[in-house]
């Protein structure tokens, strides 16, 4: 909504033909703040925690094929 916002595009915010697209573009802007998502600042903090251990080399990381094989696998047991 914030890029529609401000790149001018309101097509499909105005559902009768008396509606102002860009008001109603507005508003929904601000009422979809509400929604957002917002994480504890010890979580994010435990995320850069984590970045810095893994740019440090203490942390073991798996390669992605190997995730999607564990996945596979994972799978592959519950069909037995």
């Amino acid at each position: 909504m914030w890029r529609d916002l401000i790149s001018g595009n309101y097509e499909g915010y105005a559902l009768l033909k008396e509606d102002d697209a860009y008001q109603e573009c507005y508003e929904w802007f601000w009422a979809s703040i509400n929604m957002d998502e917002c994480l504890p600042k010890e979580f994010l903090e435990h995320l850069l925690e984590l970045c810095d251990r893994i740019d440090r080399g203490e942390e073991k990381l798996i390669s992605f094929k190997n995730v999607e094989q564990l996945f596979e696998d994972l799978h592959n047991d519950e069909d037995t």
